[in-house]
């Protein structure tokens, strides 16, 4: 009843958990496997340490966090921390990250070896050689690193959105117009936070990336908005803590949804929104999340 298609491969129910916010760890709490998909920490070509100093901050109905894309690298993640993932009956979906083109393509062209079946591919990175402006700020750039990392992907792509771009609806039509088969909407906003005893930034960095139900709103609008412009599966983001959160933005046009601060308030929200939408389903007599995709829209 839950279920459903994206690139021909079938997830058991829409909730995937996001990048960065979900280890192997939370089988503490419940069985992974009831998990729609989980979506990869960041990795990137070379292991990163992330970024000194505070890294999470709570502020009003939200998490600033500047955590820098710690990760062991792509080759140690498919050495030592894939098959513990792939023991679980669930979507992998791994998140890539990258300083420079190159670093994606060589990322990637490394998880084409593996059993891994769609790559996220993350473009709010700081682009090294243009000044450290992200990937995901100007249409154009972006277009170059889709087409690019398109050019050797061997499995279905899809981008995730940063909220900071200079026209989102510009961004996904470009992204997808570079080959794109899908989008996630949206990463983090940028924010920041003073710490007023020690009068300076609560971050090394200065800016965090603000996420959370606060930001919920405005992710679901451009979830909505994106949606009528493209015809590709898409993944909403943001804010996402109950079960009307993500019959929201499936209502707005999404296909599934991904969960990231809610699995810090509780570590088993997953569970509470797959059995919420369950529950809200056969109360309704849906028999289909296909009955209610983008019926906001129409």
């Amino acid at each position: 009843m839950t279920s459903v298609e994206m690139f021909g491969i079938k997830f058991k129910n829409p909730v995937i958990t996001a990048s960065g916010t979900f280890t192997i760890d939370y089988e503490d709490f419940f069985s992974l496997s009831k998990l729609g998909g989980i979506c990869t920490k960041g990795l990137t070509l070379n292991e990163k340490e992330g970024n000194s100093g505070v890294r999470i901050h709570e502020t009003m109905g939200g998490l600033l966090n500047s955590i820098g894309l710690q990760n062991p690298g792509v080759d140690r993640y498919i050495s030592e921390e894939l098959p513990h993932m792939e023991k679980y009956d669930t979507v992998i979906i791994a998140n890539v990250g990258g300083s420079t083109i190159e670093e994606y393509v060589k990322t990637i062209e490394k998880l084409n070896n593996t059993n891994i079946p769609i790559i996220e591919l993350n473009i709010s990175c700081p682009n090294v050689k243009e000044g450290g402006m992200a990937f995901g700020i100007k249409s154009d750039i972006a277009f170059k690193v889709v087409r690019e990392v398109k050019k050797v992907c061997k499995k279905p792509l899809i981008v995730k959105l940063s909220p900071n771009a200079e026209n989102i609806l510009d961004m996904a039509y470009k992204c997808c117009e570079a080959g794109a088969d899908g989008l996630s909407l949206v990463n983090t906003f940028s924010g920041m936070a003073i710490d007023i005893k020690n009068r300076k930034p609560v971050f090394d960095n200065t800016i965090a990336g603000l996420s959370g139900p606060c930001i919920k709103p405005i992710s679901l609008r451009m979830v909505y908005e994106v949606s009528r412009i493209v015809n590709v599966p898409i993944i909403g983001i943001g804010g996402i803590v109950d079960y009307k959160d993500a019959l929201e933005y499936i209502m707005a046009g999404a296909l599934a949804v991904q969960v990231g601060s809610g699995n810090f308030m509780k570590p088993d929200i997953c569970l509470d929104i797959i059995n919420g939408i369950e529950e809200f389903m056969e109360k309704e007599n849906i028999k289909s999340l296909e009955e209610i995709r983008g019926i906001a829209r129409r």
